[in-house]
């Protein structure tokens, strides 16, 4: 058993999706989450770049005790999460499209794949997509400017419509019923993406998967924190403490920008 704090961290405020399925699902687990969005996008910056953030990352976690870390964003899993394993000791779990998942809901053989170009580009995402995409059609789709307009707080905005239109036109074009959401901030668009997309599309998103998956490896590893009460909750950014507020529909008083 332990009582200290699952660590998670993202390029910004997507993890936010994954911490709310962790603290649902698990709500004796205490947490420390690091939003890491002065340096957000990460896809942009290279691989290298990316290794050293997650490093700092995960070091900033360490010193606040985390038992396991949960590395909240695709682009960080792609290029960073081998090598956290093999220099720290904690358990590290990482996020991936849900490929497999739609590759078996698909009833057109033909899935669609919402991600940054960091994912769409990495050797994790094409050998999964091999392994899984086997006689079905994959459409990639690059969200280009979409975690940034989230992160400046334009996630209802005129702007990110625009944005979403233009960037959905091929599946629009194309008779997919599956889109894989392939970044953590984009569990926000849910609710415009099921307007502007026909209603027999299925939206597939990872986070409880993950959350799932978290539980499952605390157990394994004789982690989980089994106090009768209610977990403790710390949220740190080097960003804007609004964006996560309001993401969450929290006061911004209840993040620290002391990270």
């Amino acid at each position: 058993m332990s009582a200290k704090p699952i660590g998670i961290f993202d390029s910004g405020a997507g993890g936010l999706s994954i911490w709310k399925e962790i603290s649902l699902l698990m709500p004796r687990e205490s947490t420390a989450y690091i939003s890491d969005a002065k340096y957000a996008p990460y896809g942009p910056k290279g691989k290298e770049a990316i290794i050293k953030r997650s490093i700092v990352n995960t070091e900033k976690l360490l010193d606040m005790g985390a038992k396991i870390i949960v590395v909240a964003c695709n682009t960080a899993t792609t290029s960073a999460i081998t090598s956290l394993r093999k220099t720290y000791k904690v358990p590290f779990i990482g996020i991936e499209p849900a490929i497999k998942p739609a590759a078996l809901a698909t009833n057109t053989n033909k899935i669609g794949v919402l991600a940054t170009k960091g994912t769409l580009s990495s050797a994790l995402f094409y050998k999964t997509s091999k392994k899984y995409t086997q006689n079905k059609t994959m459409l990639e789709i690059e969200g280009k400017g979409i975690v940034e307009l989230i992160e400046s707080g334009k996630l209802h905005s005129q702007e990110m419509r625009k944005l979403l239109m233009e960037s959905l036109k091929p599946v629009l074009d194309s008779p997919i019923d599956c889109l894989v959401l392939g970044c953590t901030h984009y569990h926000f668009l849910i609710p415009i993406l099921r307007e502007l997309l026909p209603k027999d599309i299925r939206i597939i998103d990872s986070g409880l998967a993950v959350a799932r998956h978290t539980q499952f490896i605390l157990k394994k590893k004789a982690l989980q924190n089994n106090l009768d009460k209610k977990g403790i909750h710390n949220f740190y950014t080097n960003g804007s403490v609004e964006t996560m507020a309001n993401l969450m529909g929290w006061k911004p008083t209840s993040i620290n920008k002391t990270y």
